[in-house]
Order: C-alpha cells, then sequence, then structure tokens
C-alpha cells in the first residue's frame, strides 16, 4: 500500500497534479485516445461571455458535460469535448467603456474605434485566461487544442461566408424598420435580450384638442406629438361615424399632429376607451398597424431618449421630463380626463439596464418567413421548427418542446446589426451607389465598410460547424458533426439553442445536435437567485479549493433532474467532501488488507459475497441505462449510496469478520469496479486512487479505461 494512504485525502494538493497527467497524457484529443474508436460522440462547450468569470451554473453545465464525455470516452466512443469562449459584444464593450469613463471620463468616441477594440481585445484576453483556468479547476477533460473563440479569424471567415450566400440568397435585407433601441448602449437589441421589470407607472386618458371626438389613453403622453392615427374596432358602434375622417394640425403642446381616424381589428373595443393613438415611429405594434394601413412615420425621440420635435417646452428634452410638460399642459387646458397609477412591465437592456425606446433604424435583417431557394418551399421558421417536431432533435426535458414551438411561432425578422464597434463588422462596403457583399473586401480603392456590427448570437449560432473548419471540408467536420448533445442553460434556449439549429440546417442541411440538455437555474439554500446585493453567492473555484472539485460537482449534480432549478449551499458540498473521504478511507482498509493477494486468479467465490456481486452488478445495468438516459442526477445519487451504505457499511463490515481470498476478491473487484463509475463524476479522486493502485502507470489512467458492463 503506498504511504499517502497513512494521511487523510488532500484535494488542494492533489487536483492540479492530476489535471496536469492528464493533459501531458494527450488523451483529452480524440486522435489520441487507445484503440480502434469508429464511433463519435461529440460535445460543443457553450462558450462562457469573456466578461468576467465563471460561476455556479457554469460549473453545473461543465460538471454535466465533462461525466458525459468521460463515460462515453471510457465506453470506447471518439469523444470530443471543443471548448471555446464567447466575445459578448455588447456586454464586453459596455463593461471595459464603462470602466473607461469612470477612469479616464472618456467615452469612446473620444478613443476611436482602433483604441477601443484594442482595449476591449485586452480585457477579453485577460477575461478569457481566468475563465480557462476555472473551467480547469473543475477538471474539464476538453481538447484544449481545438479551443475556440467566437471572434477569432476562422470564426470571422465563417461569419462573412454564411452573411454572404443568405445576402445573396435574399433572406438578409437592409430596411428602415421600428427596433429595440438601447440608449445606454447606443444599440439595438432583439426582443429575447429584453428583461421587463415591473413599475409604477400612470395611465393618462385624454383628448388631444378641445374638438378632436375621441379619447384615448396611454402612459407615454410625451410620445403622442408624434401620433398619426386613431384606430378602433371596425365594429365598436360608438366610433363608426369618425372612421376615415381626418383631423389636421392640431396644435398639440407646441406641436402640429394630423390625426386619421382608422378601424383596424387588432384594437380591443373594451380595453379602456376601446380606442388606440398610434405612434408608428416608436410602437412596433403601433408601426404594424401603420403598415397595414399606409401611414406614415413620424420620429420625435431620438437615439438618447430626447425629444426631437416641438417647441421650446419639450424640444431637447428627455422623455420623462417631457411627460410631465405635456401632462401639466393637458391640465391646463382641461383635455386631461383621468389619471390612474398601476403596475406596468417596463423593457429594460438586459446587458446595460438601459430602458429601451423603439426607434425607427435603418437595419439589417434576416427574413425568417421568406422561402428559401431550393428548399422545397420552406422557411428560415420551417428549418428551426422540423427537427423538433419530427423527433430528429429531442429537448431534455421534453416539456420545453412547447416553449420551443411556441417561440418560433412568434418569431419576427432578426434584426442582426448593431451599433458598436466590438464584434463581426457586417461584411458589406459602399462606394457611391455601389454595394459589395462578400466573405472578403473588395478589390480596388475608395470602399467603405459598413459600420455596425453583428448581432453576437449571429455568430454563436455557427457554433457547431465554424468550430469544427467549415466552410472547408475538413475530416472534422465529416468525423464530428451532427454534435451528440448540447447543455445549455434553459434561458438561452431561444437566444442561441434554436438560432443554432436554423442556421445549421440552412447552411449545412442537418441538424446541429441531437439532443438538448437542459439545465436550470443554480440558487441559494433558500431558492433566491445568487446575487451582489444579497451577498449569496457562492464562487466555484473557492468551493473547489476549499472542498475540492469532486465535492462540488456530486453536489450539483445529483438530485438535478435536466430543466430544473436547484438549491445549493455549502453544507451539501461539504457533505460530499466526507464522501471524498469516505472514498479514501474505504481504499486504504480493503489496499491495507489485500496486500499481496493475487485477484487474477480467481478464488471459489463464497454465496454471500457472490450476493455482493451480483447486487452490484444488477446496479451497473441499471445506471448504465441511465446513464445513456442523461439520468446523471440519478447514476450520481445510486453511486454514492452504494459505496457509503452498502460497501463501506455493510460489505466491508462482514468481510472484516473473516478476510479470505473470497472476501479479498470481492473487496477489490468491488472497489476497482466503482472507481471506474465514480470516476465520470469525481475524477479527480478515483484518477489518484487508481494511480496509486498501478503505481502511477501512464498507460493505466483511469480516464481511458473501461466502462464496466
Amino acid at each position: 500500500m503506498n504511504d499517502k494512504f497513512l494521511k487523510p485525502y488532500n484535494a488542494s494538493e492533489t487536483e492540479d497534479k492530476i489535471y496536469k497527467i492528464w493533459q501531458d497524457s494527450g488523451f483529452f484529443n480524440p486522435d489520441n485516445l487507445p484503440g480502434e474508436r469508429k464511433e463519435p460522440f461529440t460535445i460543443m462547450m457553450p462558450p462562457p461571455n469573456v466578461t468576467g468569470v465563471l460561476h455556479m451554473g457554469h460549473a453545473l453545465g461543465i460538471t454535466i458535460q465533462d461525466i458525459l464525455i468521460r463515460y462515453h470516452r471510457m465506453n470506447g466512443k471518439k469523444t470530443l469535448w471543443l471548448p471555446g469562449t464567447d466575445h459578448a459584444a455588447i456586454a464586453t464593450q459596455s463593461k471595459v467603456e464603462g470602466e473607461i469613463k469612470k477612469k479616464e471620463n472618456l467615452s469612446r468616441h473620444d478613443l476611436g474605434r482602433e483604441e477601443l477594440l484594442k482595449r476591449v481585445g485586452e480585457f477579453a484576453q485577460n477575461s478569457h485566461d481566468t475563465i480557462v483556468s476555472q473551467v480547469k479547476k473543475f477538471g474539464a477533460s476538453c481538447d484544449w487544442t481545438r479551443e475556440a473563440f467566437t471572434l477569432d479569424e476562422k470564426r470571422n471567415f465563417a461569419v462573412n461566408t454564411v452573411f454572404k450566400k443568405m445576402y445573396d440568397d435574399e433572406l438578409i435585407y437592409r430596411g428602415y424598420r421600428v427596433v429595440n433601441w438601447d440608449p445606454k448602449g447606443q444599440t439595438t437589441i432583439s426582443d429575447d435580450e429584453i428583461v421587463y421589470e415591473e413599475r409604477d407607472a400612470t395611465l393618462y386618458t385624454f383628448k388631444y384638442s378641445k374638438d378632436f371626438p375621441i379619447s384615448i389613453s396611454t402612459t407615454r403622453p410625451e410620445t403622442k406629438v408624434g401620433d398619426v392615427a386613431v384606430a378602433v374596432h371596425p365594429e365598436d358602434d360608438r366610433y363608426q361615424k369618425y372612421i376615415g375622417q381626418e383631423f389636421k394640425d392640431i396644435d398639440f403642446c407646441g406641436a402640429k399632429i394630423n390625426i386619421k381616424v382608422i378601424a383596424d381589428e387588432s384594437v380591443e373595443k373594451d380595453f379602456g376607451t376601446g380606442a388606440l393613438g398610434v405612434t408608428p415611429a416608436h410602437s412596433i405594434i403601433d408601426a404594424e398597424i401603420a403598415e397595414r394601413h399606409g401611414l406614415p412615420i413620424v420620429p420625435v425621440i431620438n437615439e438618447y431618449a430626447k425629444m426631437s420635435v416641438g417647441d421650446e417646452r419639450i424640444l431637447g428634452k428627455k422623455t420623462v421630463e417631457a411627460r410631465e410638460i405635456i401632462v401639466a399642459w393637458l391640465r391646463e387646458q382641461s383635455l386631461l380626463e383621468n389619471e390612474v397609477v398601476s403596475k406596468q412591465n417596463v423593457g429594460t437592456a438586459e446587458r446595460t439596464g438601459g430602458i429601451i425606446e423603439p426607434l425607427p433604424k435603418l437595419q439589417w435583417f434576416i427574413a425568417v418567413n421568406k422561402e428559401i431557394l431550393n428548399k422545397n418551399g420552406k422557411t428560415l421558421k420551417d428549418l428551426t421548427k422540423d427537427p423538433v417536431k419530427n423527433g430528429e432533435i429531442n429537448i431534455a426535458p421534453d416539456y420545453f418542446s412547447k416553449t420551443y414551438f411556441h417561440w418560433i411561432d412568434n418569431l419576427k425578422d432578426w434584426c442582426i446589426s448593431r451599433q458598436i464597434w466590438y464584434g463581426h463588422r457586417i461584411p458589406v462596403w459602399y462606394k457611391g451607389e455601389e454595394i459589395y457583399c462578400g466573405a472578403k473586401a473588395p478589390d480596388g480603392d475608395g470602399w467603405n465598410q459598413d459600420e455596425d456590427t453583428l448581432d453576437t448570437w449571429f455568430s454563436s449560432a455557427l457554433w457547431t460547424f465554424s468550430t469544427l473548419g467549415w466552410p472547408e471540408k475538413t475530416k472534422d467536420l465529416e468525423t464530428f458533426h451532427p454534435t451528440s448533445v448540447i447543455v445549455p442553460a434553459y434561458e438561452i434556449l431561444f437566444f442561441w439553442i434554436a438560432r443554432m439549429v436554423l442556421m445549421t440546417n440552412y447552411i449545412l442541411d442537418e441538424i446541429p445536435f441531437k439532443t438538448i440538455y437542459l439545465t436550470g437555474i443554480v440558487r441559494d439554500a433558500q431558492g433566491r437567485k445568487f446575487s451582489k446585493s444579497l451577498g449569496n453567492g457562492i464562487d466555484p473555484i473557492e468551493i473547489a479549493k476549499k472542498y475540492g472539485a469532486d465535492a462540488g460537482r456530486m453536489a450539483l449534480i445529483v438530485g438535478t433532474a435536466p430543466g430544473t432549478d436547484m438549491k445549493i449551499d455549502e453544507n451539501k458540498i461539504k457533505a460530499y467532501s466526507k464522501f471524498s473521504n469516505k472514498i479514501w478511507n474505504a481504499t486504504r482498509f480493503v489496499l491495507e488488507n489485500t496486500a499481496g493477494f493475487d485477484e487474477t486468479s480467481k478464488p471459489e467465490i463464497l454465496p454471500a459475497h457472490q450476493e455482493y456481486i451480483n447486487e452490484w452488478q444488477t446496479l451497473t445495468k441499471e445506471i448504465t441505462k441511465e446513464m445513456e438516459e442523461y439520468k446523471l442526477y440519478l447514476v450520481g445519487e445510486k453511486l454514492y449510496h452504494f459505496f457509503w451504505h452498502q460497501f463501506a457499511d455493510i460489505i466491508i463490515e462482514e468481510c472484516k469478520k473473516d478476510l479470505n481470498d473470497s472476501a479479498k476478491y470481492t473487496l477489490l473487484y468491488l472497489l476497482k469496479d466503482q472507481l471506474k463509475k465514480l470516476h465520470p463524476f469525481m475524477p479527480f479522486i478515483t484518477e489518484e486512487i487508481w494511480g496509486l493502485i498501478h503505481d502511477g502507470k501512464p498507460e493505466k489512467l483511469l480516464i481511458i479505461e473501461q466502462w464496466p458492463a
């Protein structure tokens, strides 16, 4: 027995050493695995954003992926787990800009594009290095030789190639439409990146003027200087006689407005006054009404959320100030009929917290409802929905399929341009009236590239195939795609997963992955989200240092079914660190009491001992089936209970009474078999013990041992 077993198990002294042994072995790379491995098993790591450090949610995802990749590696598969990071354009640039403003009182425009990009790049690299070290700390056995970054040169060429193809297929177009504008971040954002916050709001009911016949209600009177119509339901008897009438040159707090009464079935006649003031420039819903009725778009708010029309009372004022001024004017003119304070969901930008201002902008869009050339009349919506609908892609848990379909059914054209500098720049160039779109810049002088960058989700939507060398026809792409499983948080099912299905099906005519294993939110013991304000955060790296990564992994996985939120605290993690000690101590007893025993010469096994072996082999079949079904949470729990309560508490105690050859064989067989089964869940301690049993021979690494059938 190795002298190390004379001391308690020390995770902090073991884990970094073991990780280096794995990396030096080269077995994270599928090309270096022993034996003939034909069947691939592939996972693309959901790339963490280069905006900071990992949290417990990341640790959960890494744990699940590593369990799966280790299990399939031990099952003889050609396993590839490809790591990477995401440039997270808006979040990363916002963070760096905020720091520059705070420390130097400079804006990005003061610095210029080149200097800002240099600083953002430095920040992203430092953040990347921290993230990689953290991922390794939790035992991730991914192939670092194939690591990718969503903004690196290879990914940029793939992004430009896809853009060019979609442009040529007339799926990408430039249009003047109302978009979600973030005045704080100075960029557009998608519907999915809006966070709604419940706030107090006042609903004002009033008329535009004393001789206007219809009352309207709004929480934003400042936008009414941009109204062009009042919409009523075509079957609302109260307003029938006004439909089609126009009221011109109405003086509304110093702004001249022209209002036409129109009939539209989208209006709810029983809500409020049953009449809707139509502001096409500052409401996506109103813009759709205006498009149906051929109404003009009149912008009245600028990119800084300030009024761009009106007299000296409101011109240049912030929207909130203008609202107060207009409400005061309505009171003075005796036009205000009612005020009701109620709760309202206010849209804010997920990355900056700025209040969203719908604005008309010239932007780039992807047409999701347009029939695609040579795709049998299919649209991008169809390509996103069909693989899940026909069972090619399975979502775990499956009840998220309904949510997935609902999102696709309500999907509108995707605005893909962003008014920031960090990111993939739109691959379109202008020279006078000429427009050029290409994967590479055009030849000749005088061309100016589009200033905007692409939505980050555009580049990350190509993740499963751009990381394997596409647009080149590489051996990796042929071998490892479609991938086997993707393990994202359910929060990004629409942000990322659906868009990957859309892009991969469009580009490759195949699915990006066969299974979507959704993780839930990791919460504290009281069920609250971790937050700085509550001071309840748990740093996964500190946990690894204090209790060992194995304990953190077990605490995260046991009892955590796909798609469900989980509660965790240090007590749960501490309990699994005691399990590590239990494994260590039980191993010491077995090795101490079987020293010199030749297990290759199988003795006659006594009936009682055979019963223990049979029980374990039955459990082995059960948990192997559950591993294939992605029920990792059950397997972890069953392995824990068998080792502690059956093997340590009962089998060892019974065998102690008479340590004959049958008992010794049974103890050694069960110990080694359990170490193999526990390895995907607790890789560090199991590899350490395995190495000590086999005198540290490199060909005897547990990471490449065969999973017991």
